[in-house]
């Protein structure tokens, strides 16, 4: 059997009807920019956050540096970022000028480590951007009172973890201004690109109105030098029909979630996902570890499974970063995790029967 690393078919098949009446209506409208399909799916996203405010972007990346922007982020800051993360979250603060300092995860959540987060704040700190990698939440509680004592702002990543909680609360409407990403392959995907920020702020939320829009809240009318960083009317329509699904789909993640876990609990020396006991997960997806990484991916695709390296090199090993002057052994968790974990196939629609292959494949390796 083979088992893709991710199927589309699985989540579009079935609203192939919806997803056209969406098209067709903004196709109709002639509107195609700043319409009524973005504003109705940034109140509905609004609320499914549980935020005053969701601002419609072009990206994840975007929402983050208009996030840093609004903020006052700047050339001669420091923002603090986990060394365990994609590297949009590094960029975003190179973008504005600032300096990217990283911070060791938790090895149990892959998260950054509330812990370590503390050493890290200098006298140039001015932001930390914890990132709900994976689909878990980090521990807001703990963040947001270190961010209080030292009087910092928080951005969170939430790229991967839409609706998930942290005592009981959704990320992204925790920091004062939240980034998220509807790249296609995330949980509430767009069939292009496509970001937001969350916000209970409304001053902050009119700044960055108007910094995605040429600094304007009024046509031709500019109060700052801003970008053209606008998510489309079509994106915002068919973002809109997909959210009404995310929840059920986020169900079918983690009934998969559990099969994977009781599958392939005391498999080899398979490290398998944890989470924290004031989290939820949404399973973006479902990272296992093992010091035979390689040779199991190669084994698992032999055997026509599909498989991802999420991320095969740390930001800090990255050449767009050297001139932090980092080297091997800076962030070993970081390193470590880069070196031994391997995501395996995780989409609403995968089935007993696919997860079982998985399963039965991995065994197979381990026991040959």
């Amino acid at each position: 059997m083979k088992v893709p690393f991710l199927d589309f078919e699985q989540m579009h098949g079935p609203i192939i009807g919806e997803m056209n009446t969406a098209f067709n209506k903004v196709y109709e409208s002639n509107w195609f920019v700043l319409g009524s399909s973005l504003l109705q799916f940034e109140q509905d996203y609004a609320t499914f956050n549980q935020t005053k405010h969701a601002i419609g972007v072009s990206s994840g990346l975007d929402a983050l540096v208009l996030s840093l922007r609004v903020l006052g982020i700047e050339k001669g800051d420091e923002v603090i970022v986990p060394s365990n993360t994609y590297i949009a979250s590094a960029l975003a603060v190179s973008h504005v000028g600032a300096t990217p300092v990283f911070v060791e995860p938790n090895l149990a959540t892959y998260n950054i480590d509330p812990e370590k987060i503390e050493a890290a704040i200098g006298t140039k700190t001015k932001a930390i951007i914890p990132v709900h990698l994976y689909g878990q939440s980090c521990e807001m509680s703990e963040i947001m009172t270190l961010a209080r004592d030292s009087d910092l702002a928080v951005i969170e990543d939430n790229a991967q973890s839409h609706g998930s909680l942290y005592d009981g609360r959704m990320t992204g409407s925790w920091g004062n201004l939240n980034a998220t990403s509807f790249y296609p392959g995330k949980n509430l995907g767009a069939l292009g690109d496509g970001g937001a920020i969350t916000t209970d702020d409304e001053e902050l939320a009119g700044k960055v109105r108007s910094l995605r829009n040429y600094g304007s809240h009024k046509k031709y009318y500019n109060e700052v030098i801003g970008y053209n960083n606008r998510l489309d009317e079509l994106q915002a329509a068919f973002l809109s029909v997909k959210l009404r699904k995310l929840t059920e789909w986020t169900r079918q993640r983690q009934v998969a979630a559990d099969h994977y876990l009781n599958e392939l609990r005391g498999v080899g020396d398979l490290i398998l996902p944890q989470t924290h006991k004031k989290a939820t997960h949404s399973y973006h997806l479902f990272v296992v570890r093992t010091n035979r990484r390689n040779e199991l991916q190669q084994y698992l695709s032999k055997n026509e499974i599909g498989s991802l390296i999420h991320y095969p090199v740390p930001p800090h090993l990255q050449q767009a970063y050297r001139s932090l002057n980092h080297n091997n052994g800076d962030f070993p968790l970081a390193e470590q995790i880069a070196q031994t974990c391997l995501s395996l196939p995780m989409f609403p629609g995968i089935t007993s029967d696919q997860i079982h292959q998985v399963a039965t494949v991995i065994k197979a390796f381990f026991n040959e």
